[in-house]
């Protein structure tokens, strides 16, 4: 690497948005105080050729513009290809401008007049005030020319006779304010010898058309997509005495990190940019000692999903540590060198409540959801879980690429994936993170791994194939997303591959004092259709013979989590080292279906366009949903699953289903087992709703719902309700935000008085309000203990420990089968039992890993016996 060259240094900071009211504004619209002359030249000639324009630009798609010989290439010829420029924009200040690109029309088979634009959008506009918003949906005043050479100006055609233009051509354009209106003087030119090709265009346009971001674009008239390069632009130009240039607003090359601390090891996961062309290029994890940075760690971008992975092993999870992802570019004319900045917390494990704060299902409705930061800033988590659906196929616009050239693949998840990032990275910059990924994730609706075997794609990518079980995705494109989302979990308990050599991440978390069993219930997962008579006629996991009855095959021989997870959770259960006091059960969704339908329906096809009633309306006319998708099916291995986690009274936390709700798990009885947080969706496409039809609806209110109580799901399992988030109409605009039940949630553990508080957030209301804004029914404390619900028929002799110590319990029965286990939080402890007999009785001292085993102990109806016990 040559040294002689400049180096420019960039600091990827704290992105902290500027929040209105509205709680979206990062305005760019307001007129800024600080902004001055700005020369802005594209500086794509020094870099190299790379599937990625650089941090100064947001591509759609990602995958669709590359740089090639100095020159931004739209490598497709399809509608509305656009690439936004994010570090400089156009506010309300009435200041003169100027703009120009080179343009170079490289699909010659679009050749007829107003079949194609080539081009600049000025004031490209979102949905909110944002320039992320505009980045990725801006709508503004495209000025282009077509492939005969007229010249396009929003809905205006002007005809030029241009006849067959050169290899390149010059836009540019002069605005000047004028009253409340800009004068637009446009130009084409031969760029290589400065002649106009037509004469100047004067247009007039009102000054509030051109305030937002500025763009290039490529856009196909005909909504097709041609597989071919559209255009090549290069030496784009913008000028102005008065326009700010903010460096912040870059995005990339070095884009989010998230991280976990597990037994004093570090496992940090970096989000890149495709730059793997660039060479010499250098990723570094960095920590800062005093005033000077130790590097840890040294790595390059070679993995498909442009993430980079650092492990550290023997790391002081006793102090606070600032760290920052390090990146050397080496450029043609100097080198450029990225820093992404954020802390790793010292672990708190004596702090006596640790919150977590949950989050699930996130379209793009909300994008950039600047008011979850604003809200979280408040609540200020010690953990951040994100469960699933981090984004959805639609996300950021034009679908998913299902097949194709595998790199392209790749990069259309790369986009979906940093729009999560873009918004979300501030909540996990600073906060140890678990992340997962549900079905959407890997581009399904619904997904039955069946052991990671491949879908049936024959006939399309749709239900059929998610019908047939397995993935639709090759195996390295599951592997990629699974890299980008978990390598910075925790080492998974038994890393072997499933079927086509996909990767597993289920893992056990030791963080503070909680013991987080992070699940996978989908990879192992039995597809219905697969497993069910075929009078069930299962389509895309439902039954639509209504004359089927589910709940006369309960005990199918299908999976759940599989033999695997069940091992490891029979395994954890028992596991309470590394002073663990209380136990956590992460996954996708939740061992239940809470959810119903109108009874007519034999799918949840119907459920974006149900009917949202107002607040305190109560829904009538519904039956138990019988989605296969739930872990409420197959209801044996969700038994079995319920029965393993309530041996160490572990409460579940999960996400997946739109709805949020609280409930208590049941086997044999109603309320038997433990507790259960379905979070709300931070931005519901799927608005599920729960109105049982067995209650007596006029008796509802919204504070006081008729839900409330005992129930069966439509698979027939036990579940009791205690709390449910379901949409109403609010009045308030957008409706597909605020009309659909949007949220987060926030669960806290006390150790000390081993509590779990959960509360259920809506969206846009201020936390500091205090309870009385929460969902309906929140906030629910628990104690520990109620995670096992079932009730006692007999009991064991007191236990006393009488050295201060506080070991685990471990009970085990005449045939050496658990009964139960759990770390005492006092001196005393009076164990129940479900049955009189006689009992093996472990007490451990993980600190020092001494143990006292005690057999053949009774337990009877009434037991006024002591064990006293030292384990010091």
């Amino acid at each position: 690497m040559d040294r002689r060259k400049t180096i420019k240094t960039i600091v990827l900071s704290s992105f902290l948005p500027l929040i209105s009211e509205s709680a979206f504004a990062h305005s760019f619209l307001a007129n800024r105080p600080n902004q001055a002359i700005l020369n802005f030249n594209s500086n794509w000639q020094n870099w190299p050729d790379m599937k990625w324009v650089g941090p100064e630009y947001w591509g759609n798609r990602l995958q669709d513009w590359h740089l090639e010989d100095g020159k931004a290439v739209c490598k497709l010829s399809g509608a509305n290809r656009t690439l936004h420029l994010l570090n400089v924009q156009k506010s309300n200040d009435r200041t003169p401008f100027k703009a120009a690109v080179t343009i170079s029309i490289l699909n010659k088979e679009l050749n007829t007049a107003n079949e194609a634009l080539y081009g600049m959008r000025l004031g490209a506009k979102g949905p909110f005030n944002d320039y992320r918003s505009a980045a990725v949906f801006g709508k503004g005043l495209d000025i282009a020319i077509d492939p005969l050479g007229n010249l396009i100006i929003g809905d205006k055609v002007i005809e030029t006779k241009i006849g067959e233009l050169p290899k390149a051509v010059r836009l540019q354009i002069d605005a000047r304010p004028s009253r409340s209106n800009y004068q637009l003087s446009i130009t084409i030119k031969n760029p290589l010898t400065d002649k106009q090709l037509f004469p100047k265009t004067e247009v007039s346009i009102p000054a509030e058309e051109l305030t937002g971001n500025f763009a290039l674009l490529s856009h196909v008239n005909d909504n097709k997509t041609y597989d071919k390069p559209s255009v090549a632009f290069s030496d784009w130009q913008i000028v102005s005495e008065n326009m700010e240039h903010i460096e912040s607003n870059l995005f990339g090359p070095i884009c989010f990190a998230q991280y976990t601390l597990h037994q004093n090891k570090l496992k940090i996961t970096a989000q890149l940019s495709p730059i793997e062309k660039i060479k010499g290029h250098k990723v570094a994890l960095q920590t800062q000692e005093n005033e000077d940075w130790k590097t840890l760690a040294t790595s390059s971008v070679t993995h498909s999903g442009r993430a980079v992975n650092f492990s550290i092993d023997q790391w002081d999870s006793t102090q606070k540590t600032p760290y920052r992802i390090f990146l050397e570019i080496p450029l043609k004319n100097e080198i450029h060198q990225y820093f992404y900045e954020g802390t790793i917390e010292k672990e708190p494990t004596d702090v006596d409540k640790i919150k977590t704060a949950v989050f699930s299902c996130n379209a793009h409705h909300g994008f950039p959801d600047n008011d979850i930061h604003k809200n979280m800033s408040k609540l200020n988590p010690d953990i951040i879980l994100f469960l699933g659906d981090q984004f959805y196929e639609s996300t950021g616009g034009f679908g998913a690429e299902y097949s194709g050239d595998f790199d392209d693949t790749c990069l259309d998840y790369l986009r979906k994936w940093m729009m999560f990032g873009w918004g979300y990275r501030e909540l996990f910059r600073h906060k140890p993170c678990a992340i997962i990924p549900d079905d959407h994730d890997v581009y399904h609706g619904n997904v039955w791994g069946e052991g990671g075997k491949a879908a049936d794609v024959s006939e399309g990518f749709g239900a059929s194939a998610q019908d047939s079980g397995g993935y639709k995705m090759a195996a390295d494109w599951v592997n990629m997303i699974q890299f980008t989302q978990t390598s910075h979990l925790p080492d998974p308990y038994d890393p072997t591959p499933v079927k086509q050599g996909i990767g597993v991440y289920y893992t056990q978390w030791k963080y503070a004092g909680l013991s987080f069993a992070i699940l996978e219930d989908r990879k192992f997962k039995s597809a219905p259709k697969q497993v069910l008579p075929k009078e069930a006629k299962v389509w895309n996991g439902f039954i639509t013979n209504p004359d089927f009855d589910i709940k006369k095959h309960r005990n199918l021989p299908a999976n759940l989590l599989g033999e695997r997870q069940e091992a490891f959770l029979n395994n954890w259960v028992e596991d309470w080292n590394n002073d663990t006091s209380m136990k956590v059960v992460l996954s996708q969704t939740n061992f239940a279906t809470v959810a119903t339908l109108p009874k007519e329906v034999l799918t949840d096809e119907v459920v974006p366009s149900l009917y949202i009633p107002k607040k305190g309306e109560y829904v009538v006319g519904d039956k138990p949903t019988v989605d296969m998708d739930s872990n409420g099916w197959p209801a044996n291995k969700r038994d079995e699953a319920i029965e393993i986690i309530r041996k160490c009274f572990a409460f579940h936390i999960a996400g997946d289903q739109h709805l949020g709700s609280y409930i208590q798990y049941g086997l044999e009885k109603h309320g038997d087992s433990g507790f259960a947080f379905a979070g709300p969706a931070l931005n519901n496409i799927w608005p599920r709703r729960y109105w049982p039809s067995n209650v007596d609806a006029d008796k509802h209110t919204y504070e006081n719902p008729a839900y409330i109580g005992n129930n069966e799901d439509g698979f027939g399992n036990k579940i009791t309700v205690y709390a449910v988030a379901n949409p109403y109409n609010t009045g308030l605009e957008p409706k597909i935000i605020h009309n659909r039940a949007t949220g987060y949630g926030l669960v806290t553990f006390n150790k000390k008085d081993r509590t779990i508080k959960t509360e259920c957030w809506p969206r846009f209301v201020d936390p500091t309000l205090g309870e009385k804004v929460q969902n309906p029914g929140w906030p629910i404390t628990i104690d520990q203990l109620d995670n096992y619900g079932r009730k006692a028929e007999a009991w064991l002799p007191e236990i006393q420990i009488t050295d201060g110590t506080t070991p685990v319990l471990s009970i085990f029965d005449q045939t050496e089968v658990l009964v139960y286990s759990i770390r005492l939080s006092s001196a005393t402890f009076k164990p129940k039992v479900f049955s009189e007999g006689k009992y093996t009785l472990v007490l451990h001292n993980t600190e020092s890993d001494k143990k006292k085993t005690i057999k053949n102990v009774k337990a009877k109806k009434i037991n006024k016996k002591t064990i006293k016990l030292m384990l010091s």
